[in-house]
C-alpha cells in the first residue's frame, strides 16, 4: 500500500520527484525501522502509546511520547521528546518510521528549538523508498530575534526504473530572496536535461 503523501513543500519535494519518475512517499522519521518491520506481520490492527513527563528541580521538564501501530496495511513507529528549561527556552525532537504492506519504507526526523528572545530554528530530513524509486530531502530554517528568516532545503529523487535522478536546491533569506535550482542526472551520473511535465 502506498504511503500517504505529505502536503508540505510541493515545489521542493513533489514536483522534482515526479520529474524523475519517482512516486514520492514522504513519511515519518528514522527511528527503529527494524522494530517497525517486526510490527508489520499482524493481520489485525494493533496500537500502543506510551507517555512520560519528568519534572526536574531546576524547573525544567522533559516529556516523552511514543506511538506504535501495526496492521494488515503496514506499520509505523514514532517518538517525540519535548524539553523546556523553565525560562522560556525549549526544544522538540521527532522521529519516526513507517513501512507499507507492499514493502515501501519511509523515515523522517526533525528538531525544533526556540529561545526566550524569540529566535528559533528547525532542521529535518525525510527519506523514502519503494519499488518505483527513492527520495531523500534535508533542510532547515531559522528565525532570528529580530524576526528575519532564513531557510534552505536540498532534495534528491531517483527512479528505480531508469536510475535517473533529480537534485534540487532551494534557499531563502531576507537579503537574497528566494533561490531555486534543479539538476537532472542519468544513471551514470552525467547531467541531462530535466523532463518537462505534460
Amino acid at each position: 500500500m502506498p504511503l500517504l503523501p505529505h502536503p508540505a513543500d510541493n515545489d521542493l519535494l513533489h514536483r522534482p520527484a515526479l520529474a524523475a519518475g519517482v512516486l514520492v512517499l514522504p513519511a515519518l522519521a528514522t527511528l527503529g525501522l527494524s522494530a517497525v518491520l517486526a510490527l508489520a506481520a499482524p493481520t489485525e490492527a494493533q496500537a500502543r502509546t506510551r507517555r512520560s513527563v519528568e519534572h526536574n528541580a531546576d524547573g525544567s521538564t522533559t516529556a516523552h511520547t511514543g506511538v506504535a501501530r501495526s496492521g494488515p496495511n503496514g506499520a509505523m513507529l514514532r517518538g517525540r521528546t519535548a524539553t523546556t528549561d523553565g525560562q522560556g527556552n525549549g526544544s522538540v525532537t521527532r522521529r519516526g518510521a513507517t513501512v507499507g504492506a507492499q514493502g515501501g519504507v519511509a523515515a523522517r526526523q526533525g528538531s525544533t528549538t526556540r529561545s526566550v528572545d524569540g529566535s528559533a530554528s528547525h532542521s529535518g530530513t525525510v527519506s523514502a523508498q519503494n519499488a518505483q524509486g527513492s527520495l531523500h530531502s534535508s533542510g532547515g530554517a531559522s528565525r532570528n530575534a529580530d524576526g528575519s528568516v532564513e531557510q534552505a532545503r536540498s532534495t534528491t529523487a531517483t527512479s528505480a526504473a531508469t536510475g535517473n535522478s533529480v537534485q534540487t536546491q532551494s534557499s531563502y533569506s531576507k537579503d537574497s530572496g528566494l533561490s531555486r535550482s534543479a539538476t537532472c542526472y542519468d544513471a551514470s551520473g552525467t547531467a541531462m536535461a530535466c523532463p518537462t511535465r505534460p
